[in-house]
């Protein structure tokens, strides 16, 4: 965390003023800010208590394992000695101090600033249970934002700090706002991916996130995707796709110009700017949207080939993640064709997300694979966090830390769920591509069913596909509801030279994977859905598939999705996410449907 608002030598004068409203009365103050530990609760990763007169902070969950006693794991990290007892109640502080509110205490937080000697340069709200905010105005004098909601289960503490490019002797406000009441969703995760290369035959750029109505609804993007090249390294770099998993596309990233026309907040790229291209457009889009987290997603399915060869021994794990936090977070990268330099990239993305595609065997065949993967996936994951939260110690914001795992239960046997996911903010469960065209012959099947058809005509484990039996195998292996984020496909799988059967496809031989825009067997929900092909929605699995007598398509609408949504929030899982943006229609037609799991 920052240490306080400090100006020298310009001297701003900051004030704060804290209000704190219940339906009973105005919150008094206490000594200690934090509540009482309690051996019932239920702690995770940020959360802080007070335990005999000393604050303390939790690095994962954890659940009666006393502070001052945490034991082999070390699971409480000391903060500071203060004096009284804890209690969920906010405290006042000299500014620049921490302010909390305790579980339970639900908010919305507001702030507004001024500057009478110059310009605002910026606003830093930093959370531990949360994401930095940060809105810069090159011309104004006076700035507001609008902070994410507290969770009712999250204990939130935060500083803000406001810095300008003037000295002299004129002054500086601010004023922040705490209102109690409910909040809406209830900390329900809503994302999507964004695909670095959409902006070349799709056409689709981060400036459609925006005017599709996408980003208004989103919590999240994962940025897909960052390698993890054959030294064991984070890097970007410009590199054809070669067939063995050593691509990169600098271009894409950081390098491409984009004209006003093209660009999210109407201003054009100059030629001299270290950041251009998706990177900085999803920066301008964060600041459009500052409830959005950004992520970058490392790996994927064709990118996926050195990560079990660099997890192998402490030393370089550590390496790994110290370069891509040294690319990715702190953004320092490589120059080239004009962009790029130290720094350059910084404040882009709140956190990392690994798809490991994946741990054990199953994806490419040029990926590395040992069978040490299941537990040394879950010590990189560590590693990644405790890097991380090495650095939030330094710069005083948090970063997210999440995985997209496979959805196949034979892919989670190959995990360890109940270790790797204490070092996770959530898992985004890839709830798709159980069956499709890269069956060729079938038979038809669904690709994306939130249960399972006992009388489908899979074999094997992959009979038991289904977002349920997924979810289920998390759960029984211990980890946390809110942590399972499900994941919804924007696009649809198919077969052709599908006979009806008398039950319209279902479940038929096929002469091959129907024709695809970019991929035989796959097709974007913006092409399927204009066909107007006959619809069908399975009682059992809940799942839609179309037959026009040939072609059989499965694929979510609003319909299916909002079944699922209805799924999540009767378990109290995370939320939902998609993949990907680029597959949605002009209006998002899905990606809103996905975030009324907040309603």
């Amino acid at each position: 965390m920052t240490a306080s608002i400090a100006r020298a030598p310009w001297g701003i004068v900051a004030a704060f003023f804290w209000l704190l409203y219940s339906s009973a009365s105005l919150a008094q103050t206490q000594p200690c800010p934090f509540p009482a530990w309690s051996s019932s609760a239920v702690y995770v990763g940020g959360n802080r208590v007070t335990y005999q007169n000393v604050a303390y902070e939790a690095k994962w969950w954890t659940q009666n394992e006393i502070p001052s006693q945490s034991g082999e794991w070390d699971v409480w990290r000391r903060l500071w000695a203060c004096s009284g007892g804890g209690t969920n109640q906010l405290p006042t502080a000299n500014a620049g101090a921490d302010r909390s509110i305790a579980p339970g205490a639900a908010a919305s937080l507001q702030g507004s600033g001024s500057d009478t000697d110059g310009t605002i340069v910026s606003y830093l709200w930093t959370q531990t249970a949360g994401p930095a905010i940060t809105l810069s105005g090159a011309n104004t004098a006076n700035a507001s934002f609008t902070a994410p909601q507290v969770t009712t289960s999250t204990a939130l503490t935060f500083r803000l700090t406001v810095t300008d490019n003037q000295g002299g002797t004129g002054s500086d406000g601010v004023t922040i706002t705490v209102t109690t009441g409910t909040n809406p969703g209830g900390g329900k995760q809503v994302g999507s991916y964004f695909t670095q290369w959409g902006i070349y035959g799709r056409n689709y750029h981060v400036k459609n996130v925006d005017t599709s109505g996408a980003a208004a609804k989103l919590t999240f993007i994962n940025y897909a995707f960052g390698n993890v090249y054959d030294d064991g390294r984070c890097n970007i770099i410009t590199r054809a796709e070669s067939g063995n998993g050593d691509g990169g596309d600098a271009y894409a990233d950081y390098q491409k110009s984009y004209d006003a026309a093209s660009s999210v907040d109407g201003v054009g790229d100059t030629w001299d700017q270290p950041l251009k291209g998706n990177f900085n457009q999803l920066k301008k889009l964060k600041a459009r949207h500052p409830q959005i987290k950004l992520f970058i997603s490392l790996g994927g399915w064709t990118w996926s080939k050195n990560f079990s060869r660099y997890s192998t021994t402490a030393a370089a794990r550590q390496t790994m993640v110290s370069s891509c936090i040294d690319i990715y977070i702190k953004g320092n990268l490589p120059v080239g064709d004009g962009a790029g330099g130290v720094g350059a990239a910084a404040g882009v993305f709140d956190g990392i997300d690994i798809d490991w595609e994946y741990p054990g065997g199953g994806g490419q065949p040029y990926n590395t694979v040992s069978p040490d993967d299941k537990h040394n996936f879950t010590l990189l994951l560590a590693e990644f966090r405790r890097q991380l939260t090495a650095l939030s110690s330094q710069t005083g914001r948090q970063y997210y830390l999440t995985i997209a795992a496979g959805a196949g239960t034979d892919k989670i046997d190959n995990t360890e769920p109940a270790q790797y996911s204490q070092s996770l903010d959530w898992i985004n469960l890839m709830n798709y591509d159980y069956h499709g065209g890269f069956e060729p012959q079938g038979p038809t099947n669904f690709q994306s069913n939130l249960y399972m058809d006992p009388n489908n005509p899979a074999t094997g484990v992959a009979k038991t596909y289904a977002t349920e039996n997924a979810v289920n195998k998390l759960l029984a292996a211990g980890v946390p509801a809110q942590k399972i984020v499900v994941g919804i496909p924007l696009y649809g799988r198919g077969w052709t030279g599908v006979p009806n059967g008398g039950v319209n496809g279902l479940y038929q031989p096929a002469t091959g994977p129907a024709p695809g825009t970019y991929e035989a067997g796959i097709e974007d929900y913006k092409v399927l859905a204009p066909r107007n092909a006959p619809k069908f929605y399975h009682p059992i699995t809940k799942q839609l598939w179309t037959y026009n007598g040939s072609q059989f398509w499965s694929f979510d609408d609003a319909t299916v999705i909002a079944t699922k949504a209805a799924y999540v929030n009767s378990l109290g899982l995370g939320g939902l996410f998609s993949w990907s943006l680029d597959g949605d229609d002009a209006s998002a037609t899905l990606v809103k449907e996905t975030a009324k799991v907040r309603q």
